[in-house]
């Protein structure tokens, strides 16, 4: 993962992740990727429960 910070407190599951990090350009070149899970993950402590995010801004 990049820049993704996963907490499970009981059945409440945090993201933390830094609004001002940078990790280039996405594959179709539009937008600038922030933080990604780079796929479907599981949950840290339920192992059933998966989580597929992206946070990007537009390019320019």
């Amino acid at each position: 993962m990049k820049n993704v910070d996963l907490a499970l407190d009981g059945n409440i599951l945090t993201i933390k992740l830094d609004l001002s990090k940078e990790f280039g350009p996405s594959t179709s070149g539009k937008t600038i990727i922030i933080a990604s899970t780079e796929g479907n993950k599981a949950v840290p402590g339920k192992e059933d429960v998966k989580i597929g995010l992206n946070v990007y801004k537009k390019k320019g």
